[in-house]
This record gives C-alpha cells, sequence and structure tokens, in this order.
C-alpha cells in the first residue's frame, strides 16, 4: 500500500459522517505490512481512560437502531439478547466502525478468522456482525455446557486458550473483559457464571437434588424387576421400574 493510500485511509476512519471521532493509529509489521485502526475497538477508552463501572453501568440499557436486530437474532440462536448487547457494549462501545489493533472489526468485534467461519462478508455491516457474532456466541455456550464465564472468557481469548487452561486464561486483558461483561450483563457484577429465561446456559433455578437409591434386583412371577425404589410395593400395585427383563433369559 502507498504512503498516500495510507493516509487516505486513516483520513477516512476519522470523517465518517454519523460517528464519533477517535484517534487513528498505525502499526508497521515487521513485514512491512501496516495496520492502522482507530481507539474505540476492544480496548476503547473514554477520556483517554478505560471506561469506568458507573460509565458501562449507565450505557447497558441505552437504546440503540441495533436492538430489533440483536433481539431477532438473540431469539434464532437461543441466547440471551442481554447477552448479546452486553458484549457488544464491552467490545465496540455500540460503535459500528470500531477497529481493534489486533483487527477485530464492528459492534461486536469479529476477528476475520471469525467472521469467514460464520459467513460475514463485511463486518462493518452491523446486521452481519451481530449475526455473526452472535452465532459465535451461541457455540461457545454449547461448547462450554452454558458457563458464561468461559463463554465470555472464550469470545474474548478463544476457546483453544479456554480449553488449555480449563478456564479463564491467566491474562490480564482477558479477565479485566470478563469482570467488565458480567457487570454490565448482571448490572451489580453479583451475577454467577448463569443464564435465566430458558435461554443457552445454565438454569438459575435451583437444582432439586435426591438421595441416591441402590438399583436391586426382584424376582416376581418369572420376571426380573430393576428397581432404585427399595422393596416393591405388594402385587396388584405399579410402581414404576428402571427396567424389566425375562427372568430365563
Amino acid at each position: 500500500m502507498s504512503r498516500l493510500a495510507v493516509l487516505c485511509a486513516a483520513g477516512a476512519l476519522l470523517v465518517l459522517p454519523g460517528e464519533s471521532r477517535a484517534d487513528v493509529k498505525l502499526i508497521r509489521k515487521a513485514g512491512g505490512g501496516a495496520v492502522i485502526f482507530n481507539s474505540i475497538g476492544s480496548g476503547w477508552k473514554v477520556g483517554g481512560r478505560a471506561p469506568s463501572d458507573a460509565f458501562l453501568l449507565a450505557r447497558r440499557d441505552t437504546a440503540t437502531a441495533f436492538d430489533e436486530t440483536i433481539r431477532r437474532h438473540a431469539e434464532r440462536e437461543r441466547v440471551d439478547p442481554r447477552l448479546v448487547k452486553s458484549v457488544m457494549l464491552v467490545e465496540s462501545n455500540f460503535n459500528p466502525r470500531a477497529v481493534s489493533p489486533k483487527g477485530a472489526r464492528g459492534l461486536m468485534q469479529l476477528m476475520p478468522g471469525t467472521a469467514r467461519r460464520y459467513g460475514v462478508r463485511d463486518s462493518f455491516d452491523p446486521h452481519e456482525n451481530i449475526r455473526g457474532g452472535t452465532a459465535y456466541l451461541s457455540d461457545l455456550l454449547g461448547i462450554f455446557d452454558g458457563d458464561l464465564v468461559r463463554t465470555l472468557a472464550a469470545y474474548n481469548a478463544g476457546e483453544g486458550a479456554v480449553q488449555r487452561y480449563r478456564g479463564v486464561p491467566p491474562y490480564r486483558e482477558t479477565q479485566e473483559y470478563v469482570r467488565r461483561a458480567m457487570l454490565v450483563y448482571s448490572g451489580n457484577g453479583n451475577a454467577g457464571p448463569v443464564l435465566a429465561g430458558g435461554f443457552k446456559g445454565m438454569s438459575t433455578s435451583p437444582s432439586r437434588r435426591t438421595a441416591a437409591a441402590p438399583v436391586k434386583l426382584h424376582r416376581e412371577d418369572g420376571v426380573l424387576l430393576i428397581s432404585n425404589l427399595g422393596d416393591l410395593p405388594s402385587a396388584g400395585r405399579t410402581a414404576p421400574v428402571l427396567g424389566r427383563v425375562s427372568a430365563n433369559r
């Protein structure tokens, strides 16, 4: 890319209509290539500083032009739309033109490889970006059995890193990312790794546990009954059994 082209590209990022202004930076790679990015992507700042918890909480319920698209794709993927919007806020502060130093793009900061995986041709298109990001969240929830903390960590650091460390990787960026996302999603920072409302994720309803009962074999009228009910009721009364096989087999 020529120097003139680089300058033109940087200028285009600065004057995009309808978007907040942001510092544009250029990194020259060892191979001679250059990466141009703004300061609103992953790691975005407010007044030169990372957004405060109070700022994030104030923004979490902000109405955006993307709310209906979020709802539609979240419903299709069985993901809580509040989770999608929480990730979007932490990732880009609802800015569809956000670009991170690592090359993540758009509202949900899709890396090029992730965009290709989910058929996203234009990561700066809000509808495509939300579709791809929501599908990715849905798949991660499936991979990690609905564990929200590991899902969020994987969205930031990749599922491979979470699997390798068997939890949140020891990366400061990822740990802070998970904390912020959980803060925004819960509204108070005290939510556990669960999802509510019948969406993909671990149920918030307390599980009802019953004492385990040993399985026993009962022979009755030439039939072998397998049951965990202890002593079966007298003949003539029905009771559920785990299995029934012929005694002469």
